[in-house]
């Protein structure tokens, strides 16, 4: 890692300094000086908070120092830095200063790469060998689509994006609801490499991070091998030339390509799942998913109902709220929604400067993120059989948060207890997504805001009737139910050797594959998003998409060194890996009986989220087990 370094002016520094988290400028004044003195004689406070204190719990004096030895360092003579990447040793001191808690030696060397102090991404150990003939076509140019393409391109292979939309940003593309943002803080919820984005909040909302999708795709120079407004409508394997023969839909009409391989990075959020109603082709005015939401929509003055409460309709919801005429949420189960005052805080000017131009600045915030929205939650949801109240939480520390979460809406509810009834879950907290409060309760408060939970029976022209008889009138009906998140790669109607189809083996909304990236009987095939590899417990979509983007390149680059025309998992470590899933998972809190959630299919299997620490699946994901696959 070679940092880039400027005098800073003293007149700018000064006051952004009073912004900074002095916890990560400790960090920043270790790596220019290499002084111990700024992991040894300061101790930050521990914060379990999720936009943490920047003051860091040091005194006046303390916090006085560090500023100051901050100020005439940056704004002084340029020298190297003394130490860029620090070793895992030196990266678990500096760690566990940063948080005032001891780290796991394994959390280095993902850390190292994770901050960009080593290199994540594959190469070549020598010269490179004879690429394919054919590309590796990458389905999807979202955050993983993009990284597999980097990758590819810095590996020198031969490779297409095929991407049905007219820009990148999968999701983020596409979902432009109001208030639609992203609920992980984007200094983790971005990429470990390529240029830092300035982000206007902690919590970004969605036309930030789509640019920053597109500027990316500009940065990495992948922009000119992605095919825009072309689906993959089929994916067969060709046995004679052993590949695959993709069918594309395009603007000017039907064609194929042949591949050497596939990689579906086409991600379990991009697939809407539309809930029907009896009688909705009668109704009056515009009826949508929060996907497809209108351009252009007047909302002023309307009678809008929601259908759902997951969490488009909770970002929805507080943003519309000023603007209609009257608003009905229709509920089914309610959420357990976790109060961040700091939610849809902008960040300081002070921080922007910091971020952008004091070394090390920018990684070390980012660490700090990176570790509370992390593996910390996961041990607190495990299973406790001898706690006394498996009906309410898992736990003594789940049911602390429990409490923690019954006393916020308690006290955003205070003086409602019909709203109150109807909004407290009864299911664990994290046994459903978690979702974080933007003003959803004091929306549901307004008086033109009611929250219905008699269940739905059919929409009529006027609006939408409940199974109590009650015709709720809307002029405009939104519904919020969220994405089939069980098809994965199945959506691409594939069909490998001898017939098979991946959609027949994952019937039953049942898929299954290895390390959620290959699957038995599709070679040369790999997945990225895949079934449980999403995170119920926190963490960051695009960190998975890199551990596994590397993970197929690495496949990749062996079948060309080795002279394999083929790679296919085995069934029997399919087997294997998936029984340890499915162990781990039903000691976990998605497996509690107490609630329904899509993290499940219809016969009770976890098949969306996975039960590792990210720390885990990193290692599982750091290079492949080859005796784990047929090769030929």
């Amino acid at each position: 890692m070679v940092v880039a370094r400027t005098r800073i002016p003293r007149e700018r520094l000064a006051p952004a300094l009073e912004e900074a988290d002095l916890r990560v400028l400790l960090m920043a004044l270790f790596h220019l000086t290499g002084k111990r003195r700024w992991l040894e004689d300061f101790r930050p406070k521990r914060d379990v908070k999720l936009i943490a204190d920047e003051d860091a719990g040091l005194s006046e004096a303390e916090a006085a120092a560090i500023r100051g030895a901050a100020l005439d360092l940056l704004s002084g003579p340029v020298a190297p830095a003394a130490v860029e990447d620090p070793g895992d040793a030196l990266m678990v001191e500096m760690m566990s200063a940063c948080l005032s808690l001891p780290v796991e030696p394994a959390y280095a060397p993902m850390m190292r790469e994770e901050l960009g102090f080593a290199r994540r991404r594959p190469g070549w150990a020598g010269a490179a060998p004879a690429p394919p003939t054919r590309p590796v076509a990458v389905v999807g140019a979202g955050a993983s689509g993009l990284v597999m393409a980097r990758t590819l391109e810095e590996l020198g292979l031969p490779y297409v994006v095929l991407e049905a939309a007219d820009e990148v940003g999968g999701t983020w593309r596409r979902n432009r609801y109001p208030g639609c943002a992203v609920d992980t803080p984007n200094h983790a919820y971005s990429f470990s490499f390529g240029e830092r984005a300035d982000w206007s909040r902690w919590f970004s909302p969605q036309p930030e991070i789509e640019r920053y999708m597109i500027d990316r795709s500009h940065e990495f120079g992948v922009r000119g091998r992605i095919r825009f407004r072309t689906r993959v409508t089929a994916c067969d394997w060709d046995e004679a030339s052993e590949g695959w023969r993709l069918t594309l839909e395009t603007p000017e009409g039907r064609e194929t390509l042949d591949a050497f391989a596939v990689v579906s990075a086409i991600g379990p959020l991009s697939d809407v799942k539309r809930a029907r109603f009896e009688g909705e082709e009668a109704f009056a005015g515009p009826l949508f998913h929060t996907a497809d939401w209108p351009e252009g929509l007047d909302l002023a003055g309307k009678r809008v109902a929601v259908i759902g409460t997951g969490a488009s309709a909770l970002q929805t919801v507080p943003a519309i709220v000023d603007r209609v005429g009257a608003l009905t949420v229709f509920q089914r189960t309610p959420q357990w929604v976790r109060e961040i005052p700091r939610l849809t805080e902008a960040m300081g000017e002070g921080q922007r400067l910091l971020l952008r131009e004091v070394p090390f600045y920018a990684e070390w915030l980012r660490f700090t993120m990176f570790w509370r929205y992390g593996d910390g939650l996961l041990r607190t949801l495990r299973k406790d059989p001898d706690w006394p109240h498996p009906e309410r939480s898992l736990n003594r520390i789940n049911d602390r948060h429990r409490e923690e979460m019954e006393a916020h809406i308690r006290r955003e509810l205070e003086g409602r207890p019909d709203l109150l009834a109807k909004c407290l879950p009864g299911y664990p907290p994290y046994g459903k997504r978690i979702l974080l409060d933007n003003g959803w309760y004091r929306a549901l408060r307004r008086e033109h805001v009611s929250l219905v939970t008699e269940p739905i029976r059919r929409i009529v022209a006027e609006g939408v009737e409940t199974a109590d008889g009650v015709v709720h009138p809307a002029d405009v009906v939104v519904v919020a139910t969220g994405f089939d998140v069980t098809r994965f790669a199945a959506r691409l109607n594939v069909t490998g050797p001898g017939g098979r189809r991946l959609e027949d083996d994952w019937a039953g909304a049942d898929p299954k594959a290895y390390l959620g990236i290959a699957a038995p009987g599709f070679p040369n095939l790999f997945m990225l998003q895949g079934p449980n590899t999403g995170l119920g417990h926190g963490g960051s979509a695009i960190f998975q998409g890199e551990c596994q983007s590397r993970y197929v390149a690495r496949c990749l680059m062996a079948m060309l060194e080795k002279g394999w025309r083929r790679l296919e998992v085995r069934a029997e470590a399919q087997d294997e890996y998936l029984a340890r899933v499915d162990a781990e998972h039903a000691q976990l809190v998605w497996t509690h009986p107490g609630m329904e959630t899509y993290y499940r299919n219809p016969a009770g299997r976890v098949v969306s989220v996975m039960p590792w620490r990210l720390v885990d699946y990193w290692e599982m994901t750091r290079a492949p087990d080859f005796s784990d696959f047929r090769v030929g």
